[in-house]
């Protein structure tokens, strides 16, 4: 019986233990980013968290000593079992990574943290001067798919054949004036990709540029060079060589964080892997266009059209009155620069009876992969000025266009209209002469009577005179000071970006209200980098995250506004790409890009009230 109950007493030891074994535990790992020793300014570096039998999970942390978080997620988990006497217990850990960029030199310590119940240890790093950047191609990677320590930042072309960018331009021998479409794709290998964003702007020497919404929404496969990758196109430009000779189009950097596999064999569970957050700045390729002059002599009414279109005429109305507005659709269709399309002065060509008005054309083109096609719609207004028979005549539309290398011309028909008599036409305005009946009975001279004021001594007589001066003074001077307040188009911009933002803003309330998150985060973007280009009258090639906060700084911006703006960037970016958390996390998105953009306008206008506005 002693036997039996000391039995008894040893396994419950046992089973305390065992259950102490497998509490709820969290442990904090510093590691240094891409294999250096030291952690300098500039640099990533991870601290993970090992989270074991418990379900609870870690909070991000809003803050870290002299590192700014880039992002938190889970990567990767384990379990084991034990057996006694039967009795089978499971243990299971999670793993956690944030991701730091180091941004202040200076020891730090981080931790402890809570999850589930149980407190971490502490965890210390020392952030020292930023390193000396590797050159761009280092060695390419291990047969093992391991990156060698001493590698550094991939370009295409130049190392890492697991992540590049190609840029391609539809023609690389075009004509001035040609339409031609500019596009960034992204090939990759590797399981997960967070875009940080672009650090500075495609530089096209000698283009007018426009930037196209037209870029991929989701990843493709393709073989290239005999590899399959993952591809997505993440820019497009529509560009207009503006003059003859070689330009060249300059591409730009792009930071793209990535998971990279690394593999491992555990004697139990055999082979294995885990994501290692690994960050790359990629460039595109340069590109260079042939640009050759049109041909001389350009007709006379060459309409500035460079592609291949055809213009067609419709006249909604066909009922005309004199002193009545009436109008004719001129459409053109094809490929080109439809933009920049002009048709010829309808005044010269219409007979005087009708006096013509230009209208504002509204453009719909669509870009293609190789070219941009559409339509340009001419709705002009027309007056017939009295009535009878009248023709509109065909109108001409010419155009070079770069297949054949010649100006042709394409015709609208015309029209042959009859005109009736409107009301206050110029036969009923010239009718008003007096009529006399005959059988009156005659008035003698000496029976009138006379009493008249001359007008020159009435008010009204000098009022005729001096209100048109009056009001052609007022004129005047509304309209210097109108063209001097608009003189500038960046200070109009600049006083206009907060509307424009709020604008934008509402949009992107529209796209979250039909929870489309991939437009929400395009229009949450282009509301901040739109408010604050605007503001500081920054054009799109200067627009990056370094010119930003150096302006914001000289303008005496509160630090934490634009810590707010650029936090706010960055999440908006790595949202795009992350849809698993994307649409859950659309509401605190727009309350917190509201919230950054008063907290801005706020600081420009006291800066402006304390006379430290440019």
């Amino acid at each position: 019986m002693i036997v039996n109950k000391r039995n008894i007493l040893l396994l419950t030891l046992l089973l305390f233990a065992v259950g102490d074994a497998f509490s709820a535990s969290v442990r904090l790992s510093v590691q240094n980013g891409r294999g250096r020793r030291e952690i300098g300014v500039g640099d990533l570096f991870y601290i993970s968290y090992e989270v074991s039998n418990t379900d609870a999970t870690p909070e991000k942390p809003a803050s870290v000593g002299g590192a700014k978080v880039m992002y938190f997620d889970r990567t990767g988990q384990s379990s084991s079992f034990t057996t006694v006497n039967g009795k089978t217990t499971q243990s299971f850990t999670y793993i956690y990574t944030l991701t730091l960029r180091a941004q202040k030199e200076g020891s730090y310590i981080f931790g402890p943290i809570s999850v589930g119940g149980a407190t971490s240890n502490t965890v210390s790093y020392s952030i020292g001067q930023a390193n000396t950047p590797q050159t761009p191609g280092g060695n390419p990677p291990a047969a093992n798919g391991r990156h060698d320590s001493s590698e550094g930042p991939k370009f295409i072309g130049k190392g890492d054949g697991n992540l590049f960018l190609k840029a391609d331009v539809s023609r690389s021998s075009a004509y001035e004036q040609e339409a031609l479409v500019y596009t960034v794709k992204l090939y990759t290998t590797y399981d997960a990709i967070k875009f940080i964003g672009a650090t500075s702007a495609p530089k096209f020497e000698g283009f007018v540029v426009e930037e196209s919404k037209d870029v991929s929404t989701s990843l493709n496969y393709e073989t290239y060079n005999g590899k399959t990758y993952a591809t997505a196109v993440i820019a497009r430009y529509l560009i207009f060589p503006q003059m003859q000779g070689s330009l060249k189009v300059l591409g730009n950097t792009y930071t793209v964080s990535v998971d990279e596999r690394e593999y491992y064999h555990d004697p139990i569970f055999g082979n294995m892997s885990v994501a290692r957050p690994l960050q790359l700045n990629v460039t595109p390729n340069d590109l260079t266009v042939n640009v050759k002059a049109l041909p001389s002599p350009q007709p006379a009414n060459f309409s500035g059209g460079v592609g291949k279109f055809s213009i067609s005429s419709t006249l909604p109305n066909q009922t005309f009155l004199s002193n009545q507005a009436a109008s004719v659709v001129y459409t053109v269709s094809g490929t080109g620069n439809l933009k920049y399309v002009k048709l010829p002065d309808l005044n010269a060509l219409y007979p005087p009876q009708l006096e013509v008005y230009s209208p504002t054309p509204e453009v719909n083109a669509t870009v293609g992969k190789n070219n941009v096609s559409g339509t340009a719609r001419f709705d002009y207004s027309f007056m017939p000025l009295e009535a009878g028979s009248f023709t509109i005549p065909p109108v001409e539309l010419v155009y070079f266009n770069p297949e054949t290398e010649k100006y042709e011309t394409a015709t609208a028909k015309g029209y042959t209209i009859n005109v009736g008599k409107g009301k206050g036409s110029e036969k009923s305005q010239t009718k008003g002469m007096m009529t006399f009946r005959s059988g009156l009975k005659p008035v003698k001279v000496s029976e009138l009577s006379f009493s008249h004021t001359p007008y020159v001594k009435k008010i009204g007589y000098w009022l005729f005179y001096i209100a048109p001066v009056l009001l052609l003074l007022g004129a005047v001077i509304y309209y210097r000071a109108y063209l001097k307040a608009n003189a500038d188009m960046l200070a109009v911009k600049s006083r206009k970006a907060s509307k424009m933002a709020r604008k934008r803003l509402r949009k992107a309330q529209a796209c979250m209200s039909k929870n489309d998150s991939a437009h929400f985060y395009d229009e949450m973007l282009s509301a901040m980098w739109g408010y604050v280009g605007d503001k500081l009258k920054l054009p799109m090639s200067e627009l990056n995250r370094q010119n930003v906060c150096v302006r914001l700084e000289e303008r005496g911006i509160a630090t934490d506004a634009t810590e707010s703006l650029i936090n706010l960037i960055d999440e908006c970016e790595y949202a795009k790409y992350a849809p698993s958390a994307a649409k859950d996390n659309m509401k605190h998105v727009y309350d917190e890009g509201v919230e950054v953009i008063n907290k801005l306008e706020d600081s420009f206008k006291k800066q402006k009230t304390s006379g430290n506005e440019e």
